[in-house]
């Protein structure tokens, strides 16, 4: 294992490379999701408002320059947190969101994929964010009871008007980013994958010969793995890292396509996060995390 300096004093981010997001959108291959910002359940606003304030300007301070956030995400709060801490944004700044579910309490999820829903919260996004365009706006979920040409199209429609950059894809099947893609074309995809939930396997294979940019959501689920004794653990102290650095190590070095977007309420998870950017695995040991689980 060896450390990437390259940019690391003044943009830690910087030394996982850079990935391109549909063609002509140049990001840090380590991004920041803001999920965990809102109260429990992702519902209601946030537990320590200064706090969750602090952790957004220091990831632009760490080189972070794509926040990926969802109007369902309290909902609106983490949108509006990202407002207050960072507007007006900096030019490289990149603000992905997601469209497409409906909270009613605490945990609850709902898919709602109406085109003329779709549209309405696109706007809003617009107005919440601050925004002018929409650099990436991903469809939270496929929504069973509306075809997904139907609501890919209206995203589309949006796009051809200006009001969206690129359009991604939430929780997908390789054959709903098919269907999708006969009627707009699809820059990326967010699935959950991490370390110990590699379900997501063949999409992530598609998105390599396709050149869609894959955002693996909860990137940190190490679990059992980290704990105290554990093989992860053993091989983090092995060689002074965290367990949760060594899971984003992995990701990766797994796919050129890979996007990992940790999130956290705290700056010094935060830094943790950012720091596995330099982490570099040798073979023999990108292998032996490939086993652990």
């Amino acid at each position: 294992m060896t450390l990437n300096t390259a940019s690391i004093s003044n943009s830690p981010a910087a030394a996982a490379g850079t990935i391109t997001i549909g063609g002509d959108l140049v990001v840090n291959r380590l991004g920041y999701g803001a999920m965990q910002l809102p109260g429990a359940g992702v519902w209601g606003e946030t537990r320590d408002r200064e706090g969750a304030l602090a952790v957004l300007r220091r990831s632009i301070e760490l080189g972070v320059n794509l926040i990926d956030t969802a109007d369902s995400y309290g909902p609106y709060i983490s949108d509006e947190l990202i407002r207050s801490a960072l507007h007006p944004y900096t030019d490289d700044l990149v603000i992905a969101t997601k469209v497409g579910l409906t909270r009613q309490g605490p945990g609850v999820w709902t898919p709602v994929g109406r085109p003329e829903y779709l549209r309405q919260q696109v706007e809003l996004n617009l107005r919440n964010l601050g925004l002018e365009r929409i650099d990436l706006l991903q469809l939270h979920r496929v929504d069973p009871a509306i075809p997904i040409e139907e609501q890919v199209g209206e995203l589309a429609a949006l796009q051809a008007e200006g009001k969206i950059r690129h359009i991604g894809l939430s929780e997908v099947t390789v054959d709903q980013v098919k269907a999708a893609q006969k009627v707009a074309t699809i820059a990326s995809v967010q699935n959950l994958f991490n370390l110990t939930n590699r379900s997501s396997s063949e999409l992530l294979d598609y998105a390599e010969a396709n050149n869609i940019v894959f955002i693996p959501w909860f990137p940190l689920a190490t679990g059992a793995l980290a704990g105290e004794g554990s093989p992860l653990a053993d091989l983090a102290a092995t060689h002074g890292t965290s367990p949760s650095q060594l899971a984003l190590a992995w990701l990766l070095r797994r796919s050129p396509v890979l996007l990992p977007i940790p999130g956290t309420a705290s700056v010094a998870h935060l830094e943790d996060n950012v720091a596995a950017a330099a982490i570099v695995l040798t073979d023999a040991e990108f292998a032996a995390l490939d086993a652990i689980a």
